[in-house]
């Protein structure tokens, strides 16, 4: 699930951190880095369980109703499809998910007031009374209404977004790119494979060495790096620009120099983005612009690969 867009994210954090926190030991940055990273992947875990909780609050609140003192119809005989989905079913049973909850001691019973308010929601859109009127009943229907109503409902939440940060400050940033994954989590689980298709932390060794070596290179070799930017912005005062545009170029420059394999347009747009969404309002333009003029340099040099 961890993949390089995240990681070039966390290893700016964390180097820009590293500096206003300069008790911090190098290692112990770098520990950091991978913690964030673990961070990140609980979040995707947790928000996979969301879709869990719901369901057995709607189910709690079905066991109610049918107790009240005058029971109406559907109480008594309530639509039960919501509750009986079949692709929560797997997420329920999925092993992962059971050790995640069991270890990390997280899950979603003890913010019954938000699953409230969010099934509320669910059930009085369209995407919900469809499904629940429909005649039909399959897994790819179950499967469905899960990714409409994430897109819906918990992309966009300031009420969740909220809650998430008062669990753990490192899931600010996350959530966006997590919520991705969560959605081609729902899209790549099938009826047959039964529920076991949960993205795995990594994708394989060369993503971690990638955030290692990302990191090692950009604190290392950064008196190079801010000197490139020195020579190639003659008209700004280096002390005078935003820290966080000269770390993103720092860490940047560090890819650009280390990482042969990558295509440099590839290092260069993610690093702008970044500059964009975390930065100053004319920070990506700023960035891309100095970043151009000094991979031109070094591509011209011979140093670095187009």
């Amino acid at each position: 699930m961890i993949n390089r867009v995240l990681i070039r994210l966390k290893v700016v954090q964390i180097v820009y951190a590293y500096y206003k926190n300069s008790g911090k030991s190098l290692k112990a940055a770098e520990d950091e880095v991978f913690f964030s990273l673990s961070k990140a992947y609980d979040l995707y875990n947790y928000m996979l369980l969301l879709m869990v909780g719901v369901t057995h609050y709607a189910a709690d609140r079905i066991s109610f109703s049918s107790m009240k003192v005058r029971p109406t119809e559907s109480d008594i005989n309530p639509n039960l499809k919501f509750v009986n989905n079949r692709f929560i079913a797997q997420l329920e049973n999925n092993e992962q998910l059971t050790k995640f909850s069991e270890k990390s001691k997280l899950n979603w019973v003890d913010n019954s007031d938000f699953l409230r308010r969010l099934l509320d929601k669910i059930e009085e859109s369209d995407i919900y009374k469809e499904y629940m009127a429909s005649e039909t009943s399959s897994y790819e229907e179950d499967k469905e209404l899960w990714r409409k109503t994430y897109k819906n409902f918990v992309l966009e939440n300031e009420e969740l977004d909220s809650l998430l940060e008062d669990i753990s400050l490192y899931w600010n940033d996350d959530k966006f790119i997590v919520d991705t994954f969560v959605l081609k989590t729902i899209k790549r689980f099938s009826e047959k494979e039964g529920g076991q298709q949960l993205l795995p932390e990594y994708k394989d060794v060369a993503d971690m060495e990638f955030a290692r070596s990302l990191f090692r290179n950009a604190v290392t070799n950064a008196e190079l790096y801010r000197e490139m930017m020195s020579d190639s912005s003659k008209n700004w005062d280096m002390s005078r620009l935003a820290f966080m545009d000269v770390v993103i170029m720092q860490v940047a420059l560090a890819e650009a120099m280390t990482f042969d394999d990558i295509p440099l347009s590839v290092t260069l747009n993610e690093y702008v983005e970044i500059a964009k969404h975390y930065s100053t309002a004319k920070s990506g333009s700023f960035v891309n612009g100095l970043l151009d003029t000094i991979t031109k340099k070094l591509c011209k040099e011979g140093r670095i690969n187009k």
